[in-house]
């Protein structure tokens, strides 16, 4: 017999193997074998089809034997290996890197997998009489600390009440009781209890247990009634469910307009009607505040996945999918969609516009929202798409039909959206009435709301204390030996860092190249913006959510409730403040530089831009209050700063498409990246001319470069990037196929052979 399996490599296709006659009775789809791989090499494959008959292809090939067959059941449902295979397909990216980044790496790898185990207490079998338990007693009389234990444990488990006749003698009701507990509860260390074993009182034993978070009971009575234009809306996509269940809906609803809730009342319906639902979020940050929601309506038919979660918590999260009795619903971000699903009937893709869904680096680089689609195609499941700032592909979409539209126009409650104050930093400048980072309307607006006893939040979109440090002397300024980039400060740890390879080292005392004791920081990122707010409002209670708070998910977690509950009062942070968090106290937002998201070489800047500030924008203004936002800029006669302004989404998307379909940008085309590296320049930049040359003569002028990126090096590699802009109505199959013919024909020459390429399918 003969299989074909994945292996977790970057290599395109998949490798045949042979199976032993006596391990050929274990041998099924999508079980886990362990097999050889080159000389000394193994590793864990995953089995996809076999047959009794050697491929014709691989006749001259000698064929290895499989090593083991791991499983005893498959780890993969067909459905997901047909979602792997379109990924593939779609995004040009290997097998094995989709097998990477689907499973759990307790899954991939069968050694690294164990199952959590602790230790728990039972009573001896001796004494489980009621005629023996005084020689216990007797025994233990010189051992007050050991006897104590010993009865709490008897009345913690239950057998107190067995032997006191007020109970039926029936052992099934004996409570489990960990060692853990019982220390707990009877403040002893371990030694007592060891000497309970020792003496034959007490016996040990290890059980497994589930990491997973026990939600409880539901309780559907929380659900709270939906509002007029919430019910109307529930009752659009429950009609659209019954008349065209594929097309899905994109549900447009201003900021705080209660689109949760209609989420949730979507969630009861699917779960009534036997379905599971997927609920994708693009931010681990999002999750902590809907899991606290959900848990105290749905219990313990929730299930929490991202990657903060411990990988023994994912495989165990995954195993329970393949059970008989999995999650009703997942809550989780981008990798959710790899979880195994048998009954999906709806998925809800929250903040549906954030660049979060899509996956940059490593391959695949998958946009799960439209992974996501691609399931719900194959399930049959209904897909809703929420937002208050539509992607422009999305919007587009359904202004020509492919989507249902539903809005939300008004807030929950009616409350006002927030007043946007723009402010014009580069006149206040000019007329000396600002200096640093603060203007004074957005220092007013902070010290009135703490006085006031409310919250204020600082949006900066850069993390670190400065991202340049520079001589003012020679004009030295560190850069990174790795990357073309300058490192950036922070001050907390005194160091210089590549936010790109991570490397670091300690902030000199002085200028390396003249010896000047004066080096001046330039710009600002959240850590100094930090320090600059304590020094302003020494009163305030400070935190700061960015990439170096964050860590794990403890950290989210702590940042979050601490601001929800009022322990601290004024937030700062990079993007991750912008994503749907609600919090009822906060009056002030304050955008420092509008300018750095607006002034990006990226022809989705101001798209980007307008979703980003709208939704950060969005989080001021709860419980009957209308917020407030400072917005400070330099370029306040921008119209997307008025659209920003007006919450006028219609004429920026007008405006938006107009310039879009002008230079042939989507949604109007399709763009695909080809990225070369190499740790030659020469090398590179010869093999992107040819690459190019040779794709124009399929493509023509639909081919853009090679060019240099602003950043042509990283991690040592020089980078050169060239730009597909396709037709949709070209062959998405053909495309694929030309492109990877004429790489392989590029390959082919020794001296190029060696360049790394990669594709980026429908960038962001």
């Amino acid at each position: 017999m003969f299989i074909d399996v994945i292996l977790p490599v970057p290599l395109d296709g998949l490798f045949t193997y042979s199976v032993p006659t006596a391990l050929e009775g274990k041998i099924q789809p999508f079980v886990r074998v362990k097999v050889p791989f080159g000389i000394t090499k193994t590793h864990t494959a995953l089995v996809v089809r076999f047959s009794s008959t050697q491929p014709s292809d691989n006749s001259k090939v000698k064929i290895k034997d499989i090593i083991e067959v791991i499983d005893d059941e498959p780890v993969l449902l067909p459905e997901q290996y047909r979602l792997w295979e379109w990924i593939s397909s779609y995004y040009m990216s290997p097998l094995g890197d989709i097998l990477k980044a689907a499973l759990p790496n307790g899954i991939r790898k069968e050694e690294n997998y164990r199952p959590r185990t602790e230790t728990y207490i039972t009573l001896a079998e001796q004494y489980r009489d009621n005629t023996t338990i005084k020689d216990v007693e007797n025994l233990l009389m010189r051992s007050p600390k050991q006897l104590e234990v010993f009865k709490v444990y008897m009345e913690l488990s239950g057998w107190k009440e067995i032997f006191s006749g007020t109970t039926p003698a029936d052992t099934s009701s004996i409570q489990e009781i960990t060692r853990e507990e019982l220390m707990n509860v009877t403040h002893c260390n371990s030694s007592v209890i060891r000497n309970l074993v020792v003496r034959g009182v007490l016996s040990l034993y290890d059980a497994e247990v589930g990491r997973l978070n026990n939600g409880g009971v539901a309780h559907l009575e929380n659900i709270n009634p939906l509002s007029t234009a919430q019910q109307a809306a529930f009752d659009q996509i429950s009609k659209y469910r019954e008349e065209n269940i594929s097309k899905p809906i994109l549900l447009h609803g201003v900021t705080s307009s209660g689109k949760t809730e209609i989420y949730i009342h979507l969630i009861e319906e699917a779960i009534k009607r036997g379905e599971q639902v997927l609920y994708l979020l693009p931010e681990i940050a999002l999750t902590v505040q809907i899991t606290n929601r959900l848990q105290k309506i749905f219990g313990d038919h929730l299930g929490i996945y991202h990657s903060k979660y411990s990988d023994a918590e994912r495989v165990e999260i995954w195993q329970k999918q393949l059970s008989d009795s999995p999650y009703d619903v997942i809550l989780g971000a981008r990798s959710s969609v790899f979880l195994p699903f048998k009954k999906l009937g709806l998925i809800i893709i929250d903040e549906e516009h954030e660049t979060s869904f899509k996956q940059q680096d490593p391959s695949p680089r998958y946009h799960a929202r439209s992974v996501a689609m691609m399931m719900a195609t194959w399930a049959k499941a209904q897909v809703i798409l929420g937002t208050a700032t539509p992607s422009a592909e999305s919007y587009y979409n359904a202004t020509q039909g492919k989507y249902h539209l539903i809005k939300l126009t008004e807030r929950y409650k009616a409350i006002r959206l927030p007043h946007i104050q723009v402010v014009d930093v580069k006149d206040l400048r000019h007329r000396k009435m600002m200096r640093g980072f603060l203007s004074p309307q957005l220092k007013e607006a902070i010290s009135h709301t703490l006085h006031e006893g409310e919250q204020a939040i600082i949006f900066q979109n850069r993390r670190g204390f400065s991202p340049i440090v520079q001589c003012h002397q020679c004009g030295w300024s560190p850069k990174c030996p790795n990357c073309d980039v300058s490192l950036t400060y922070h001050k907390n740890t005194s160091s210089l860092v590549c936010h790109y390879c991570g490397y670091s080292y300690h902030m000199p005392n002085e200028c390396p190249d003249c010896k000047n004791p004066e080096l001046k920081d330039v710009g600002a990122g959240t850590e100094k913006v930090e320090n600059i707010i304590a020094d302003e409002f020494p009163s305030a209670r400070i935190a700061r959510m960015d990439l170096d708070t964050t860590h794990t998910r403890n950290a989210y977690e702590r940042i979050i409730s601490d601001f929800s509950a009022g322990k601290t009062n004024l937030l700062i942070g990079t993007q991750m403040v912008t994503k749907g968090l609600d919090f009822d106290n906060v009056r002030v937002v304050g955008i420092l530089n509008a300018d750095t998201m607006l002034n990006q070489p990226d022809f989705r800047a101001y798209e980007h831009s307008f979703g980003m500030m709208t939704q950060v924008a969005g989080r001021a203004g709860r419980k009957n209050k209308q917020g407030q936002v400072i917005l400070q800029t330099s370029l306040p006669q921008l119209p997307v700063i008025k659209h920003i302004v007006n919450n006028d989404f219609e004429a920026f998307f007008s405006s938006l498409m107009k310039e879009r379909e002008a230079f042939h940008y989507p949604p109007f085309t399709r763009l695909i990246y080809i990225f070369l590296k190499h740790k030659d320049e020469n090398v590179v930049n010869s093999a992107a001319i040819e690459y190019a040359a040779r794709l124009r003569q399929v493509f023509k002028d639909r081919v853009l470069g090679p060019d240099k990126p602003s950043i042509g090096r990283v991690k040592m590699l020089h980078i050169r990037k060239i730009v597909l802009k396709l037709e949709p109505s070209l062959s998405i199959q053909k495309t694929r196929q030309c492109i990877h013919e004429t790489m392989n024909a590029l390959l082919s020459d020794p001296y190029k052979k060696s360049v790394l390429i990669y594709f980026d399918v429908d960038p962001l």
